[in-house]
């Protein structure tokens, strides 16, 4: 079988995030806007889903062409492989997006390629029906420039949806986004973590995932798992690879703090769901009185802002008080994911990096202030976890 075209979506502004995750996985990538190519095969599908933690799906690019009219689109699609994937009972809905192209409506080329799928299915299967009760294929045509990109998504329900939180307070930050900003900041296992805004504690829980080389997606499945082209033996076997990575040999230094009782009674439940219970300090105390122990920690937090506090005075308050604690804590880094302009000159000066980032649909700022490093030490570097 030739090599699979592959397609991890990524956030705007974390494509390198993600194309350095697949590096890490020994993969090599080209970066496009919101999304990194690769190459890999079956088990690379099962591989991927696994482990990506910042992307949103992996996709099979199954073709792309120029599409100024439906008769392009109609035919382009029909000239693809469908019966290499889609079984004769697959269900194959189509998703649609279009833009800067003469092919504006979305539900028209939805059913163009619906269409054009069924003819090519009937030509394979020799049938006038399809009953499309088995399992699930999403096709989705993005048109860019009249360029058609003809996806089918492997995931499903997004990579964020980790299966650890079943409950969450107004607006949180995606598991996805949180595990950007830990592999964006210098932080690793063996240094005290602390969010003072922790809210239902996901930067806590995906910092000790990444910590013990847990793989993000072993407590949830993928509709491609139902797919009879993609052997069984080969998600067991990427399962099993993946349990064998866990190292859980060392403790832990994550503390949260949250004003909101019921959020840290979330962020316990969603940890304990995550097997992680008694593995992270939740306190009810607010932000001011916040008090992280160790040394050469790092603090990362999402602090409140829009749905979830519409007060800018407070707002002002609150990073004021940030600048004020880390006047204390001289050997610790301090990370914050904002949309605020103003937020330097709160904090009392600017930070060391700054880094354009959307949370949801919000432009933020993730600002940085960079401690000192702690000193090295050869036992805890060579433990370090690799996924």
């Amino acid at each position: 079988m030739s090599k699979l075209q592959l397609i991890a979506t990524a956030p705007m502004g974390l494509e390198a995030v993600v194309a350095r995750e697949l590096n890490e996985l020994g993969y090599e990538t080209t970066i496009e806007n919101g999304r990194v190519l690769f190459s890999g095969d079956y088990i690379d599908i099962c591989r991927c889903n696994l482990w990506l933690r910042t992307s949103d799906r992996v996709l099979i690019k199954m073709g792309q062409f120029p599409a100024k009219t439906f008769d392009e689109l109609f035919e382009g699609v029909k000239a693809l492989p469908w019966a290499d994937w889609i079984p004769e009972n697959g269900e194959f809905p189509v998703e649609g997006r279009s833009h800067k192209s003469q092919l504006t409506s979305v539900p028209a080329c939805q059913g163009i390629v619906k269409k054009a799928v069924v003819e090519k299915l009937k030509l394979s299967y020799q049938t006038e029906w399809f009953p499309e009760d088995g399992p699930r294929y999403v096709i989705e045509v993005i048109l860019l420039n009249d360029i058609a990109l003809i996806t089918l998504d492997t995931t499903g329900p997004a990579l964020h949806k980790r299966g650890y939180r079943r409950q969450s307070t107004e607006a949180p930050l995606k598991e996805t986004m949180a595990a950007a900003l830990i592999k964006l900041s210098r932080w690793n296992g063996h240094r005290p973590l602390y969010d003072p805004c922790c809210g239902t504690g996901t930067i806590l829980i995906e910092a000790a995932m990444i910590a013990w080389n847990i793989a993000p997606g072993l407590r949830r499945s993928f509709p491609s798992e139902h797919w009879p082209v993609i052997p069984r033996r080969l998600w067991e076997d990427a399962r099993e690879e993946a349990y064998d990575a866990v190292r859980d040999d060392y403790p832990l230094q994550l503390v949260g703090s949250d004003v909101d009782p019921e959020a840290i009674e979330l962020a316990e439940a969603a940890a304990k769901s995550a097997g992680l219970s008694g593995e992270i300090t939740f306190k009810v105390i607010a932000a001011a009185k916040a008090r992280p122990e160790g040394e050469y920690g790092c603090i990362i937090t999402n602090p409140p802002y829009g749905e979830r506090i519409s007060n800018d005075k407070e707002v002002e308050k609150l990073t004021r008080q940030f600048g004020e604690m880390m006047l204390y804590l001289p050997s610790w880094s301090f990370f914050a994911i904002s949309p605020s302009k103003e937020f330097e000159q709160f904090y009392g000066r600017k930070a060391d990096k700054r880094r354009k980032l959307y949370n949801g649909r919000i432009e933020c700022q993730f600002y940085q202030y960079l401690g000192p490093l702690p000193p090295r030490n050869p036992e805890k570097d060579n433990s370090e976890p690799h996924s």
